[in-house]
């Protein structure tokens, strides 16, 4: 499945994982492959994620996820 992380300045990451980990308003939830459709507002925390069978974070200050046929965009302030 595909993961955008992106902000109004740049694109913090585009590629390929096997899972991740967002920090929702209403606690911390993971996606993996085939998830169903949702869309998520985000608070301040970690998106972790698995890319290459390596564990990867970035930290964020909030924003707002979208999932939809294995595409996981984040829109992140």
């Amino acid at each position: 499945m595909t993961l955008e992380i992106i902000s109004a300045h740049e694109i913090t990451f585009k590629g390929e994982v096997e899972s991740v980990t967002l920090p929702g308003k209403l606690g911390s939830f993971t996606v993996l492959r085939n998830h169903a459709a949702l869309i998520s507002v985000l608070t301040a925390g970690d998106v972790n994620y698995m890319a290459g069978g390596e564990r990867h974070s970035i930290s964020i200050r909030g924003g707002i996820a979208d999932v939809n046929n294995n595409v996981i965009s984040v829109c992140i302030y």
